[in-house]
């Protein structure tokens, strides 16, 4: 999940136009704004910090840090996709492939040091 985050910032950083135009809703929630995108960059080039971190030391309190970023993103896009009126569209199956799926999955996995630790 780190790596995914840590890609996704760089696609984010370096060609944030072809990540406007190419993902599907996003030009619908408003104009091109490259200082609004770079700040999104950032958010996952330090949630992929965290997540990378707390994986290489076996951390709970880094994996799950980084994690928060990804899921309070998840839960503002629940919140965006019910005022849309809840269509399965294509914006739909991107927003759980490309951010349900990846943020909750960082978080289960997070989670998963704590109870190796109490394992042993």
């Amino acid at each position: 999940m780190a790596i995914l985050n840590l890609g996704l910032a760089g696609y984010l950083w370096f060609a944030p136009h072809a990540w406007y135009e190419r993902t599907p809703g996003v030009a619908m929630m408003g104009p091109f704004n490259l200082h609004f995108i770079r700040d999104v960059a950032l958010a996952y080039l330090a949630s992929a910090a965290a997540l990378g971190w707390g994986a290489w030391k076996r951390d709970v309190t880094a994996a799950v840090f980084g994690a928060a970023w990804p899921c309070f993103h998840a839960l503002f896009h629940i919140w965006i996709w019910f005022g849309r009126g809840v269509p399965f569209d294509e914006i739909a199956l991107v927003n759980l492939v490309g951010i349900q799926l990846p943020a909750w999955l960082a978080l289960i996995a997070a989670l998963q040091f704590r109870s190796r630790r109490a394992a042993r």
